[in-house]
């Protein structure tokens, strides 16, 4: 995955965050669906979707340890 798929999918985003979201080696819909789970895990449990699990899993935490805020 290039920097250019990871701004594709989630906005303008630093240096830092896209050396590690490539370390974590995750594809394009890996990505999509973390990000998703990020932004809406209420409404994905809901929608009844299993808890995201690897790759998408570690994105996740990632997002969350860094504290990104999707409207910025």
């Amino acid at each position: 995955m290039t920097a250019e798929d990871i701004v594709a999918i989630l906005g303008p985003v630093d240096a830092t965050l896209v050396a590690e979201i490539g370390q974590i080696g995750a594809t394009r819909e890996e990505l999509a669906q973390a990000w998703a789970w990020f932004n809406a895990d209420e409404a994905l449990i809901n929608d009844g979707r299993p808890l995201p699990s690897g790759r998408v899993a570690e994105l996740v935490d990632l997002f969350e340890t860094l504290e990104i805020n999707p409207e910025d």
